[in-house]
């Protein structure tokens, strides 16, 4: 029987492909440790991103590949994750107790970004993380609607703000602080600095995630998250519509202008499928997502329907991942948000928080 080391069992780990990785366990620095006692082989892999829904799959995946060695009876195989700080624009820090920030925007309005958003916070949530969303949209803040919140935050020092909490989500919008029905009459610069004020003066708890549901467009707001706002990844919502395709594009563009990685697109209402007899139509066009992705050499993180059951749980306060967790609906999400998620974790890390902070004093 021929002799099992650590780089047999290696070699047998670089011929697995982590579907959300998009490449083996190795290479994505995924193996933090490999013990060979005679034909017994034990790993420990450690994900870069949550993956409650996949870990077992992922374990099992990797026991078959050890297992197929010629001289190995049995592997153990021990899968967790831990999400790290991920590097911004290099004028920024990053916040306080905040790792990563996700924009999530869109060309233009209509296509459904602020339900893949709050969707999109709720499957990471669901994977294992710890999530917040604030909502950017000063003119149209949609959140607290579809996160079933009302009243006004909390503030214990009179400075700043605590994050009200819906469905296990951190949360912040500018419609926590004015009646539903107020209009926004605010020229840009009040805009952009209420942005500011309502990321950075909410008390947000140790977040893995903060997700930003940006307005429609490529304006003020846009500008000022491009600038000022320590952003790890982008991520574009449209449909497969040629004009909606067309202000995406240039929604990727900005995000490449101001060198914010964008993590992938979502084809947001790529198919309709006939709730009385089954049928299956797209009827905003097909593979529009799919084109764009390719063109640019960017990740097609996932195609949503076009369902009437998205949006009445969207609209009633229960978004379709808590609603109905089940759902295939809710699947796409979570593959969604684990795709996302998995995309960033190949980006370069932030190791600011690891040196020292240097004080000279003078005595």
């Amino acid at each position: 029987m021929p002799e099992v080391t650590k780089e047999t069992v290696e070699a047998a780990l670089k011929g697995y492909t982590e579907p959300h990785l998009g490449r083996d366990l190795v290479s994505a620095n995924c193996v933090k440790g490999i013990e060979v006692e005679g034909d017994q082989v034990k790993v420990q892999v450690l994900l870069g991103f949550p993956a409650g829904g996949v870990k077992d799959a992922v374990a099992d995946a990797v026991k078959q590949q050890i297992e197929a060695i010629d001289g190995v009876s049995m592997a153990q195989v021990d899968v967790g994750w831990q999400v790290k700080a991920h590097s911004v624009q290099k004028s920024l820090k990053p916040i306080d107790n905040v790792k990563n920030i996700i924009a999530v925007a869109s060309g233009k309005g209509g296509v459904g970004k602020s339900t893949t958003a709050v969707n999109l916070a709720l499957g990471l949530a669901a994977e294992g993380a710890t999530v917040g969303i604030l909502d950017a949209d000063i003119y149209g803040p949609s959140q607290p609607r579809m996160l079933g919140v009302s009243g006004k935050p909390e503030s214990k020092d009179g400075k700043s703000l605590e994050p009200m909490v819906s469905h296990g989500l951190q949360t912040m919008s500018i419609g926590f602080l004015i009646e539903e029905e107020t209009p926004m009459i605010w020229r840009g610069p009040m805009v952009t600095q209420a942005l500011e004020q309502l990321l950075n003066d909410t008390n947000w708890s140790e977040l893995d995630y903060l997700v930003i549901d940006l307005p429609p467009g490529t304006g003020d707001t846009q500008l000022t998250l491009a600038q000022k706002v320590p952003v790890s990844g982008a991520v574009i919502v449209t449909t497969p519509q040629d004009i909606a395709l067309l202000d995406a594009r240039k929604g990727l563009k900005m995000f490449q202008k101001v060198e914010v990685p964008v993590l992938g697109i979502v084809e947001n209402m790529s198919i309709h499928i006939c709730s009385k007899c089954g049928h299956e139509e797209h009827i905003f066009g097909e593979g529009g997502g799919q084109r764009m992705a390719e063109q640019y050499g960017i990740e097609m993180l996932g195609a949503l329907p076009l369902d009437m059951q998205i949006r009445e749980e969207t609209d009633g306060g229960k978004p379709s991942v808590v609603a109905d967790p089940d759902s295939r609906i809710s699947e796409l999400y979570r593959e969604i948000a684990r795709k996302t998620a998995a995309k960033l974790s190949l980006q370069a890390k932030d190791y600011a928080a690891k040196f020292p902070r240097i004080v000279i004093q003078n005595n």
